[in-house]
């Protein structure tokens, strides 16, 4: 079912030129076309905040756009996910590979979205909580990838994995990713993950680099929960959110993960975008 663009929300990189000019050009053409906006900048440094001036911005929102690289995309997403409003991504980044539209695509997209309406798909979102002695120590959403690995000293960490309380295994290695499909194509990849197509509701947990350990990457049904346990450690080991926020454990932590109540909505532009996408950075090749 199309959706109809009402009341917009436009989120921009702060200190970005180029994010600031698309989100002038953009705001000129939403006044032209008599469509309510508003917009905000999204600050990684505010924590659980979605945008600077978070206090002023009222939803429901239809449509909320993101002016940046992936790096934007992704915190932008944790923070706007109680709007439920869709996602547009405008790559203004090096990389590129969740925002949707390149920089020159916005306008053409956005006058067919309003005229025409436009689709919008569920993705994955995880939830996690860090407990220390049955106590809640921090806790979170994940957009891309959990991780579980060792600090500055290259030495192993021993971990423990459950899935609904069920023993899995027991590794050494330099750690652990817990991924959603949208970041199957991330650090996953990177460690011999699978690729996992971002329409599924699975969890994807990949070994990095483990030290005489038979475990392979995994994929798990995204309604259980997964447990992963620090056994023991030679040195530091850290959690860390999407790559942005980091959270240093203790021997016996526990970090349980599980489905997030409430999926992430971004626009959807077609599995023949998605495959390109895949295709362009190199996942995919093509005689």
């Amino acid at each position: 079912m199309k959706r109809t663009v009402g009341k917009m929300l436009i989120v921009s990189k702060p200190g970005d030129q180029a994010a600031e000019a698309v989100r002038e050009a953009m705001a000129g053409f939403l006044d032209e076309r008599g469509v309510p906006f508003q917009t905000c900048e999204h600050r990684p440094d505010a924590p659980r905040k979605s945008c600077e001036n978070e206090e002023r911005i009222s939803g429901p929102f239809d449509l909320a756009v993101i002016l940046g690289g992936d790096g934007t995309f992704i915190g932008a997403a944790r923070r706007l996910l109680r709007f439920g409003a869709p996602l547009m991504g405008v790559n203004l980044g090096r990389v590129g590979f969740l925002p949707q539209l390149e920089r020159d695509g916005w306008r053409p997209w956005l006058e067919d979205a309003l005229d025409n309406g436009f689709s919008a798909e569920p993705r994955l979102v995880l939830k996690y909580a860090v407990l220390r002695d049955g106590k809640e120590m921090a806790d979170g959403l994940v957009i891309n990838e959990l991780v579980v690995s060792r600090g500055e000293l290259a030495r192993l960490v021993r971990l423990e994995l459950a899935y609904d309380g069920i023993g899995i295994s027991c590794l050494r290695a330099d750690g652990l990713i817990v991924s959603t499909p949208t970041g199957s194509s991330a650090y996953g990849a990177s460690a011999g993950g699978p690729l996992v197509h971002a329409g599924l509701a699975v969890c994807c947990v990949i070994p990095v680099c483990p030290f005489q350990s038979s475990f392979r990457p995994m994929v798990f049904p995204a309604d259980g929960v997964i447990t992963v346990r620090v056994r023991e450690q030679a040195g530091e080991v850290n959690l860390t959110e999407d790559g942005q926020t980091a959270v240093r454990l203790a021997p016996g932590d526990e970090v349980v993960v599980e489905k997030s109540p409430a999926d992430l909505l971004v626009v959807d532009l077609g599995q023949g975008a998605y495959f390109e996408k895949l295709k362009k950075h190199g996942f995919l090749t093509e005689r």
